[in-house]
């Protein structure tokens, strides 16, 4: 049996590896177009800052150490250029000395991945996306070449873009960072992100949202809000899309989001070829539906998993959560499963959970604050998607509600996960505990709460805003016509309330919850500010740059 596999990064390897483990007869040739395989794509921007000072510790293996382990026959600088089905043939290119050579395959594995999305076109400023070993060199370069006071502009605020910009500030390099949405990190929702706008604009980054090139003229940069840049080099990393030549000319079938379609088993449209990693079509998890996720994980997993069926064995990809972190100088932002945004636009019903717990038990040393959201299908108590924003501890969190997830572990079942506690881990009433307890009272009744983003409405039809803080945190920074009565002073102040609709609120929302069970017992109309001040800030403030940036 010979297999082909076509593209030597994540799920490439994976696949031939795993292949070789479980058969040791089975012919495993590997065509890679570049000149390094298995090499640590997601380590690459760091390299560029210096955090990985050796960038050999980046190339995993080459094509020698995977013959003497492997016996695997592994052909880099190797481009494949058309496929026969019909034949079971591929013709591949010699890049170094011009040859075409056609080689046979009983089985064939497309694992050829993404490929960058530009946003700049013809530019007589250098530049580079950041997505291969190659890249990276090039930046190396660029960076010490660059003047005495150097700068560059990177293009697309997602999680490439912002390990670019880190690790150039990094390098002593001022950074614009253009993205063409309103706000950054797109999977996010906007309350979200504002720690991470914060942090870099800390760290003097000139972001700029809604913002897209214009054009280049020279060595200049002319933005879409009239700006004009003059940087010493630029990184596009603007996005991705499904490699997908090889495919479509081979006339395999290609999905509704433009990549490559497969069954359970990586199987594409013809028997004989499978296909796995970031060009190729997932199953989303909540939807069951069609979707693009591009994560090494998958491109691993999906690898091993094609390996498998080749094999002989049984084995099934299972939908995609699209669990991902990054972080940003030393804040941390993870997602796992749907954003409010996303549900909102399918016109899913869902109900919203904010809170900001400390990273560890506050008496010990060093607890950080971060902030969860926790998205819930209302009907079912289901987990429909989380984002954690902080530093230390959101790794953890994240993971634990990807897993419950998995498990079909429902938002109240939260709060029952017995949790590894020490007061440097955690707290004996762990973030993930306090989400359950939180989603708990909203699924039986025992509490009502506003969004961040609905709290404007209710005021306009007449709901009277109480900060339950105290007088001093009123003092340093309220919500406008908000009246504050302390909570511990709320039972003996209930004279001073109007009639009608009451938010109340505090800073983070534990407070808010006690004084709205508080007036519901004494039969007020109560709702709590779902996440407190601490949200309705973040939210109100970058909704407001998004607007002013539009």
């Amino acid at each position: 049996m010979k297999t082909v596999i076509v593209g030597g990064v994540a799920g490439g390897m994976s696949a031939a590896t795993r292949l070789r483990r479980l058969d040791e007869t089975a012919q495993i040739v590997v065509f890679e177009r570049g000149p390094h395989v298995s090499y640590a794509n997601c380590g690459l921007p760091y390299f560029v800052g210096g955090v990985i000072p050796d960038r050999s510790s980046l190339l995993l293996q080459t094509p020698r150490s995977l013959a003497a382990r492997f016996r695997l026959d592994v052909r880099t600088g190797h481009e494949v250029l058309s496929i026969d089905p019909a034949g079971r043939t591929v013709r591949v290119l010699d890049l170094a000395s011009g040859d075409t050579v056609v080689e046979s395959y009983d089985e064939l594995i497309l694992a050829v991945g993404a490929s960058a999305r530009a946003a700049v076109g013809h530019s007589s400023i250098p530049t580079r996306t950041l997505r291969t070993v190659e890249d990276v060199d090039a930046i190396d370069l660029l960076v010490a070449a660059a003047g005495e006071q150097p700068s560059a502009l990177v293009v697309g605020g997602g999680f490439i873009g912002l390990e670019a910009v880190e690790n150039l500030v990094r390098r002593g390099i001022r950074v614009t960072l253009a993205q063409r949405g309103p706000y950054l990190l797109s999977p996010l929702d906007p309350e979200m992100v504002a720690p991470v706008e914060a942090r870099l604009r800390g760290h003097d980054v000139d972001v700029r949202t809604s913002v897209t090139i214009d054009a280049v003229d020279g060595d200049a940069v002319l933005l879409s809000d009239g700006d004009v840049l003059r940087p010493d080099f630029i990184i596009d990393a603007s996005g991705v899309a499904p490699s997908v030549d090889l495919a479509r000319s081979a006339g395999l079938r290609l999905g509704p989001t433009g990549g490559i379609a497969v069954d359970a088993n990586n199987r594409t449209s013809d028997a004989h070829i499978l296909a796995v990693g970031d060009g190729v079509e997932k199953v989303d998890a909540l939807s069951g539906e069609a979707a693009l996720v591009t994560m090494a994980g998958l491109a691993n997993r999906h690898g091993r998993s094609a390996a498998d069926v080749i094999a002989g064995r049984a084995d099934r990809n299972t939908p995609a959560l699209g669990t991902a972190i990054v972080r940003v100088f030393d804040t941390v932002a993870a997602k796992v499963g749907w954003s409010e945004r996303q549900l909102l636009a399918a016109g899913r019903d869902h109900r919203v959970i904010h809170t900001h717990p400390a990273s560890h038990a506050t008496y010990y040393p060093g607890a950080r604050t971060m902030s969860m959201k926790l998205l819930v299908d209302p009907a079912t108590d289901a987990i429909l998607g989380a984002q954690i924003v902080g530093s230390e501890g959101v790794d953890k969190r994240i993971d634990v509600i990807a897993v419950a997830m998995s498990g079909g572990i429902t938002a109240s079942g939260l709060a029952r996960l017995e949790l590894a506690y020490a007061p440097q881990f955690g707290s004996a009433k762990d973030p993930v505990n306090q989400l359950g307890y939180v989603a708990d009272n909203l699924r039986s009744g025992a509490t009502r709460a506003l969004q961040w983003h609905e709290l404007a409405a209710a005021q306009a039809a007449g709901a009277t805003v109480v900060d339950v803080r105290t007088a001093a945190e009123h003092a340093a920074g309220s919500i406008p016509d908000a009246l504050n009565i302390p909570v511990d002073e709320l039972r003996d102040r209930l004279g001073e309330l109007p009639d009608g609709s009451i938010v109340v609120h505090c800073q983070v929302g534990q407070r808010g919850h006690t004084a709205a069970r508080i007036l519901d017992q004494h039969g007020f109309d109560v709702v709590n500010l779902d996440g407190g001040y601490r949200t309705w800030t973040a939210g109100v403030a970058t909704r407001a740059r998004a607007l002013a940036a539009a």
